[in-house]
C-alpha cells in the first residue's frame, strides 16, 4: 500500500514538473514581450565581444542601460551621432533615453564588428 501511494506521489509531481517545464517557454516569451513594449529601463550586456540582445525593440521614453560584462574596454557609438558612451571599462555602464521613435544602429568604435540596434516603436 505505502509502495502505491509513493508511485502516486511521484508520477503526480512528475506531471507537474512537465507541464511546468512545458509553458515556461512561452511564458517567458511574454514577459519578455511585455518589458521591452513598456517605458523604463532595458538592458544590453557587452559581452564576448558582442551586444545581447543584438536587437532591442523598446517604447519610446525607453532608457536603455549598456553594461561592460568583458575583461576589456568597450564603447557605444550611435551610427547616426544620436548617442556616444565614453569608453567603458569591466562592469560600467552607459545609459540613453530614446526619446523619439525610429531605429538606432550602434557599434564599439574600439572593435568595429561589434555592432547591435536599438529599435524604438
Amino acid at each position: 500500500m505505502m509502495k502505491r501511494v509513493y508511485l502516486a506521489s511521484v508520477a503526480v509531481a512528475l506531471v507537474a514538473a512537465t507541464v511546468l517545464l512545458a509553458r515556461s517557454p512561452s511564458v517567458s516569451a511574454n514577459a519578455q514581450r511585455q518589458a521591452s513594449a513598456a517605458p523604463g529601463v532595458n538592458d544590453v550586456k557587452i559581452d564576448n565581444f558582442s551586444f545581447g540582445p543584438r536587437t532591442l525593440s523598446v517604447a519610446a521614453g525607453t532608457t536603455v542601460t549598456w553594461t561592460n560584462r568583458d575583461d576589456i574596454p568597450h564603447n557605444v557609438v550611435s551610427t547616426e551621432g544620436v548617442f556616444k558612451s565614453k569608453v567603458v571599462d569591466t562592469d560600467e555602464k552607459f545609459s540613453y533615453t530614446f526619446a523619439k521613435p525610429g531605429t538606432f544602429s550602434y557599434f564599439c568604435s574600439i572593435h568595429p564588428k561589434m555592432i547591435g540596434k536599438i529599435v524604438v516603436q
